[in-house]
């Protein structure tokens, strides 16, 4: 590497990975859809372009293939991105720490405002793990690998459940009165009642906020398992897998064989359990943790990224293969703008669902005809991104963000 380049210079790009982040940020959009982008309205007993057969098929699609696969390949690339950022200013002999936290500071402040929109952006979330991520650079591979290994075999949730039942002792567990019971339905909230961007602002940081968290880092532990995939991301950079495909692809094919049977071997032992309340992870109210529950969501989050695995690496096999590649390249100007797609679906989101904005209508919409759009607005941003960066060297945000975290303005127009 050529010690005259300046750091901030653009980086030469490992083209696989742009298209990859973009495939992974097409499942963002379709979940998200589906889910209104966790948005809620008000019922309705109406419901347009529904189609109950194709509805019910589409979101088994997105509840099985779908839901927390591709955001798992989103989260392991932001990992394996973090390694290229700090390998190469090594390479450099520069000491990136600093300036890395910053920047860190400043993509947590895009995902705050981000959730001002729509409260399923994990920006935020990224942020701080990129900054946990820094102590762990030169840390030895089978300590990584002992990390991920204790995150995903649910050891936060396992500690966390030991504590709460110890507290419970043996004392009798009252059943959970089912909620208004017998009382009068709770008022209007706020942001239904006297619909503004203002009033869902303020139940975006007050309500959903706290519930993020507690998803995150009470006993769903969904925020452990993100942050075991950056450190899956940390040791595939250090073995350069994506910079040796041609060399890896024989391995990777083995990988990939790997990876769908033990997805399947999960799934079948996952079938043999009981299924379990999983409204007790969210509020457990006095009520015991038991061990059944906790093997299940082991079982799950294992499923689920082993899953993601075997889509990241048939991504990678079919993408080295002349006929599908050339295809897939598509995908990757998507990629390279992929923090500017990812908010503007947030907020594109945020005007179809929001009370103040289109939700009275897109909220009624059926799953089919919602996954559909979806396909159409990842589509335009597609186009829109190709576009771009015929002219620009970066995505509007991604130069934003690189101008923040250099401190100074930088190139932008292509020549």
């Amino acid at each position: 590497m050529d010690k005259n380049i300046p750091l901030s210079s653009p980086l030469k790009r490992i083209k696989i990975l742009d298209s990859l982040r973009g495939f992974a940020l097409l499942g963002v959009i379709l979940m998200h859809m589906i889910q209104h982008f966790g948005i809620r309205s008000l019922p309705s007993e109406i419901e347009f372009l529904s189609f109950p057969v194709l509805d019910e098929a589409v979101q088994w699609i997105g509840n099985n293939i779908i839901m927390g696969r591709f955001i798992n390949i989103f989260a392991f690339l932001f990992g394996l991105s973090f390694f290229i950022q700090m390998d190469r200013a090594t390479k450099k002999g520069v000491d990136f720490r600093l300036r890395f936290v910053w920047r860190m500071i400043l993509l947590l402040v895009m995902g705050l405002l981000a959730h001002s929109f729509f409260n399923l952006e994990i920006i935020s979330l990224y942020a701080f793990f990129g900054l946990l991520m820094l102590p762990l650079y030169r840390v030895k591979n089978w300590l990584l690998l002992s990390i991920v290994a204790f995150l995903l075999l649910g050891g936060p949730r396992t500690i966390q459940a030991i504590n709460h039942n110890s507290e419970l002792g043996t004392e009798q567990v009252d059943a959970v009165e089912p909620m208004n019971n017998g009382q009068a339905p709770r008022d209007l909230a706020e942001h239904f009642a006297n619909p503004s961007f203002l009033n869902s602002l303020k139940h975006n940081y007050k309500e959903r906020l706290p519930g993020k968290i507690n998803y995150q880092f009470g006993y769903f532990g969904r925020g452990y398992v993100t942050f075991a995939l950056f450190i899956i991301g940390l040791i595939v950079g250090r073995i350069r897998f994506f910079e040796r495909l041609d060399e890896w692809r024989k391995r990777s094919f083995y990988l990939f064989i790997g990876f769908v049977s033990a997805t399947l071997l999960v799934i079948w032992v996952q079938t043999m359990l009981p299924p379990p309340d999983f409204s007790i992870l969210f509020r457990p109210n006095g009520q015991y943790m038991a061990s059944s529950l906790l093997a299940v969501m082991t079982l799950q989050d294992l499923e689920l990224v082993l899953f993601s695995g075997a889509l990241a690496l048939g991504f990678t096999l079919l993408y080295q293969n002349m006929k599908f590649g050339k295809y897939l390249e598509v995908l990757s100007p998507y990629g390279r703008t992929a923090l500017t797609n990812y908010i503007m679906q947030g907020v594109i989101g945020a005007l179809l669902f929001a009370p103040w904005a289109l939700g009275s209508t897109f909220s009624n919409w059926g799953v089919t005809s919602l996954f559909l759009l979806g396909i159409v607005i990842y589509v335009v941003q597609i186009v829109c991104s190709k576009y771009w960066l015929k002219h620009f060297l970066y995505g509007p945000l991604e130069w934003l963000w690189r101008s923040g975290t250099y401190l100074e303005l930088q190139p932008f127009r292509k020549k």
